[in-house]
């Protein structure tokens, strides 16, 4: 069964990383770089190194897309998730090219995340950190239109949020070179290795393949992500990330304790982050400094530093996850909480 995750694993790398460098010659023939100076030089006058585009959702969703395709079936589910994902990246490409307003990508958000739920992928319950689970099923709206439909509101209406949570506070764990990229890959190579552990269920064998995929999308990209970065994931990469990462967590069997486990520091990062906007009256949506990244530059630590550092958390959070419960994983975040509140705080006092 290991084959079922390695296969579409090396196949999507392969792509990814074959894909990647014209993506790139392409975006800088173009003039789609990130420095506007850069732009202004019409590159002639900057190494190859300095003109750095963004855009490299293009060659992860295609290398996804591919290894999906030849691995799973097209059923409703997988035509959601896909179109979807497309819907995403063709918004990621906009703002990677143009710089979208952040209300209309948050908007584009929504949209993708109902898609998924009108495809039938919802979060029928979620474990109780205390025992047993928590059913969501429950109240139902039911109507008749071409055929007798079921909206299961709780269910639907918490999908929808976790997608576009998720699709938000990835993206802003993407201020390195690298560190996007590699903690993406980690993330769905463990939820795999779950779905893994309970492979006689057959409903568990899309999620091995699509993890697989994912993960083998971002590989394929970090060499060229990494520091000295030639390439960076753009909006359309991160919003991949977070998206495909949210989806694999419900598909798995609303194991969203997991994925919070495995990105815990990011996630506790845009709450830390969120809750100093709101505080500060900014807009929650203000583009600033203050994530960990951030400090962690401020007081001297390298890009690859940093980078292998989220990854490193990643690996051990998601080896912990393999061996515990829904309540171990609930006490074993909140220790993670603590322990961010004061390595946040000791950083701070460098700063």
């Amino acid at each position: 069964m290991f084959l079922q995750l390695l296969k579409p694993l090396i196949l999507s790398a392969l792509i990814s990383f074959i894909t990647t460098p014209l993506v790139r010659n392409f975006f800088v023939k173009k003039g789609f770089v990130e420095d506007p100076h850069i732009k202004q030089q019409k590159t002639k006058n900057a190494t190859a190194l300095s003109v750095v585009p963004r855009g490299g959702g293009i060659s992860i969703f295609f290398a996804i897309l591919v290894s999906s395709l030849i691995f799973l079936k097209l059923d409703k589910h997988l035509f959601g998730i896909l179109l979807a994902a497309l819907i995403s990246l063709m918004v990621g490409i906009w703002d990677d090219i143009k710089d979208v307003n952040p209300k209309i990508r948050f908007l584009f958000n929504i949209l993708v995340s109902l898609i998924v739920v009108g495809a039938g992928i919802g979060i029928a319950y979620i474990s109780n950190p205390f025992g047993g689970v928590i059913d969501l099923s429950f109240p139902r709206l039911t109507f008749t239109f071409f055929g007798t439909h079921s909206i299961w509101i709780i269910s639907d209406l918490l999908a929808i949020i976790w997608i576009t949570w998720c699709m938000n506070i990835v993206g802003w764990a993407t201020g390195v070179d690298g560190q996007l990229p590699g903690f993406t890959a980690i993330a769905a190579i463990f939820i795999g290795l779950l779905a893994l552990k309970f492979s006689q269920d057959i409903t568990q064998w899309p999620v091995i393949v699509l993890a697989g995929a994912v993960a083998g999308a971002y590989i394929g990209f970090l060499p060229f992500n990494f520091f000295p970065q030639v390439i960076m994931p753009g909006y359309s990469g991160k919003s991949l990330a977070g998206f495909f990462l949210a989806v694999l967590a419900i598909l798995s069997g609303a194991k969203l304790a997991t994925l919070i486990l495995l990105l815990g520091i990011p996630m506790i990062d845009a709450i830390f982050v969120l809750i100093k906007r709101l505080l500060s009256k900014k807009s929650i949506m203000h583009s600033d400094s203050s994530h960990l990244h951030h400090q962690l530059l401020k007081i001297g630590w390298s890009r690859p530093q940093i980078a292998i550092f989220y990854w490193s958390l990643s690996f051990v959070l998601g080896f912990i996850a393999l061996f515990l419960n829904s309540s171990q994983k609930f006490y074993v975040f909140l220790g993670l909480v603590v322990f961010f509140i004061g390595f946040v705080l000791k950083v701070y006092r460098h700063n």
